[in-house]
């Protein structure tokens, strides 16, 4: 009997990968760096990327995104929540 061969794929919430790019975005980060890292194709990070912009949660600065102070507040909030 075949039994899925042992991979076991989490899926994650949206508010646990927005969490993840303001981590990588803490000290700036390309996009590039930011879809390798969180693990999400160029399409998928982009629009992330726009909504975190919207909020204010991550700014686009000189070819970076930068986590904003109101983005590092979400993330504290987030990791306190998380359950």
């Amino acid at each position: 009997m075949y039994r899925g061969g042992g991979v076991n794929i989490k899926r994650r919430s949206r508010t646990d990968i927005a969490v993840d790019i303001l981590k990588i975005a803490n000290n700036g980060a390309k996009k590039t760096h930011i879809v390798y890292e969180v693990n999400l194709n160029f399409n998928i990070a982009k629009k992330y990327l726009e909504i975190l912009s919207e909020r204010e949660l991550i700014r686009h600065e000189n070819g970076f995104f930068i986590t904003t102070d109101k983005g590092k507040v979400f993330q504290e909030v987030a990791k306190k929540i998380k359950l």
